[in-house]
């Protein structure tokens, strides 16, 4: 059984894309919060790491590019998880009974409109979806609801109150799968590779950043996203984290040698076939 480190705990939707991502059950292994899943890696150097990159409603989470990048870890594919949230409580509990409603920020988010129906209902932020549901259950808060995965209502014993509350109902996450090399290679054995993502810098001067994009145009380098973060310590500088998509390899290997005169610094983050998703 393949062990994987999410942040969260259990019933958490980075547990139920690792499910669904390698198609079978996995030993899940609860951290606080993203970079304790590198640590984790570290001591556990076959632990496999799951992380949320962006989400189709709250954007990109800008941190979890960093410590991609530097932990060194290689990305070994990705997966779309369509997020449904539920509104759950302890057993007995009706939607009158419930006083707050507990959830991480970004579920709180997503779930707006369902709020806006309970006036006077208190909204507070948790650190985690699935936590929050545990923390429920454990310390008997009878006034009290979160906000988490079906999944995560079952795991605690809680009672579910309403079903599908999120506002969008095409709300995805994407995550990203990595590991140690060789956890690597093991994972894409037999995969078609045709996505990469990538970090680099370029010089502060005009017309730098659109140079290297011709580049990519002339080799049918597909760009799918593309997200700039500062550099810390050099005002006005960025660094950019580019998703490519490819048909060929060779041109896409080309396409790098291409823009290397043209950057500051150039650091492929994976190389991994690009990731199924979920069911809406």
């Amino acid at each position: 059984m393949k062990k994987v480190a999410i942040q969260g705990g259990l019933g958490a939707y980075h547990g139920i894309a690792a499910e669904n991502f390698f198609g079978e059950e996995v030993e899940i292994v609860p951290c606080t919060t993203f970079r304790d899943i590198f640590t984790t890696i570290k001591k556990e150097p076959n632990t496999i790491g799951i992380m949320a990159i962006e989400n189709t409603i709250a954007g990109s989470l800008l941190a979890n590019y960093n410590l991609l990048k530097e932990s060194k870890l290689p990305i070994a594919g990705e997966y779309k998880q369509r997020i449904s949230h539920c509104l759950a409580a302890l057993p007995g509990k009706t939607i009158h009974d419930i006083k707050d409603i507990e959830s991480h920020p970004i579920a709180l988010m997503q779930c707006g409109d369902f709020l806006d129906t309970l006036p006077g209902v208190r909204v507070i932020e948790h650190e985690d979806t699935a936590l929050a549901a545990r923390d429920i259950a454990e310390k008997c808060l009878e006034s009290t609801a979160a906000i988490c995965s079906v999944r995560a209502a079952e795991i605690y014993g809680l009672n579910i109150l309403a079903r599908g509350i999120e506002t969008n109902k095409h709300n995805f996450t994407r995550f990203l799968i990595f590991g140690n090399q060789w956890i690597v290679d093991e994972i894409q054995k037999n995969d078609v590779i045709n996505k990469s993502s990538i970090v680099f810098t370029v010089p502060h001067s005009e017309g730098s950043l659109s140079h290297v994009l011709s580049v990519f145009s002339f080799y049918s380098i597909n760009l799918t996203k593309i997200q700039s973060l500062p550099i810390i310590g050099r005002e006005w500088e960025y660094q950019f984290y580019v998703d490519l998509k490819f048909t060929n390899v060779e041109r896409y290997r080309q396409s790098l040698d291409a823009i290397r005169p043209l950057i500051s610094e150039l650091k492929v983050l994976g190389e991994y076939p690009e990731g199924r998703q979920s069911e809406i």
